[in-house]
C-alpha cells in the first residue's frame, strides 16, 4: 500500500500545480472511490484508489517514460535561461512530472531522446556496463573505408588520450555512415569520426537498443513508452534490423 496526499498525487501526475490543485479539490471536482473528496491533505492509496476529475478517470504512475524525436537547435537539458530545451517542447502538464533527458544529444544533433523521472532507469540506459547500443546516422566530409571500420572495432584512442570502447562503423556510401556505440562521452561520435579524417556535417540518433525513432509526430514530437517499448529498449531486434 502506498498512501499519499491527494494533492501531491495529482501534482505528480502533472494535472496542475499544488496550489491550483488545492482549489480544484476544495471545489468538489475530485472523486475517490465514488465519493467526493474536498480535503487536499486526505491520504489515499495511490495504487488502488479509483480517482475521477470532472468525471475523467486518472491513473497514477510513479515513474514515467517518454521518447522524443529531438529536433536540431534544442538543448538536452531541463532548463536554460537563454535557449530552448527539450522540456520546452512538452505539453504544460507534463512539465510538472519531474522529467529529465536520459543522457544528452548535442544541440545540433537530432533523433531519439528518452525522457523519464526514473533515475535508476536512466542510469541503466546510459551506463556502458549495460551494453546497450546507440545507433547514429552521420553525414561527413571525407571518405571512410575498411581501415576506419576496423579501427572503430578495435576501440579508438582520441587525440586527447580518451579511450573509446569497441564500436561499429558501417559505411552506407560516400559521405554517409552508421555508427554504433555503447557509451556517450562528450561529443564522442563526432570526435571518433573526426579522428579518422571525416568531420561530421549532420548527426541523427536512430535507435537505442531495440527502440527506434519514429511515430512521434515528426521533429519535436513525443509519446509515452508502453511495456513493449521498454522491452524493445533493452533488446537488440530493431537495432540489428537497421544495420
Amino acid at each position: 500500500m502506498s498512501m499519499m496526499r491527494l494533492d501531491k498525487l495529482l501534482c505528480d501526475m502533472g494535472i496542475a500545480s499544488r496550489s491550483e490543485l488545492r482549489q480544484i479539490i476544495k471545489s468538489g471536482r475530485v472523486m475517490v472511490d465514488g465519493v467526493p473528496v474536498t480535503a487536499p491533505e486526505k491520504r489515499i492509496d495511490s495504487e488502488k484508489a479509483h480517482i475521477l476529475l470532472d468525471g475523467r478517470e486518472l491513473r497514477y504512475k510513479k515513474f514515467r517514460y517518454y521518447m522524443m524525436d529531438k529536433p536540431e537547435g534544442v538543448l538536452s537539458a531541463t532548463e536554460d535561461p537563454r535557449q530552448k530545451t527539450v522540456l520546452d517542447l512538452l505539453e504544460g502538464d507534463m512539465r510538472r512530472m519531474g522529467l529529465f533527458p536520459v543522457g544528452r544529444l548535442d544541440k545540433d544533433t537530432s533523433g531519439l531522446l528518452l525522457l523519464t523521472n526514473d533515475g535508476d532507469f536512466a542510469h541503466r540506459v546510459i551506463s556502458p556496463k549495460s551494453g546497450i547500443w546507440k545507433l547514429y546516422r552521420a553525414e561527413v566530409e571525407g571518405d571512410l573505408g575498411q581501415e576506419d571500420a576496423e579501427a572503430f572495432e578495435s576501440g579508438l584512442v582520441l587525440g586527447d588520450g580518451t579511450q573509446c570502447l569497441p564500436a561499429k562503423l558501417h559505411i552506407l556510401g560516400p559521405g554517409t555512415c552508421l555508427v554504433r556505440v555503447t557509451e556517450g562521452k562528450y561529443h564522442q561520435v563526432k570526435r571518433m569520426l573526426a579522428s579518422r579524417g571525416a568531420p561530421v556535417l549532420r548527426l541523427r540518433r536512430l535507435a537505442i537498443g531495440g527502440l527506434s525513432v519514429g511515430g512521434e509526430r515528426g521533429a519535436g514530437g513525443f509519446r509515452e513508452l508502453e511495456e513493449a517499448d521498454i522491452s524493445a529498449l533493452f533488446g537488440q531486434d530493431a537495432l540489428e534490423h537497421l544495420v
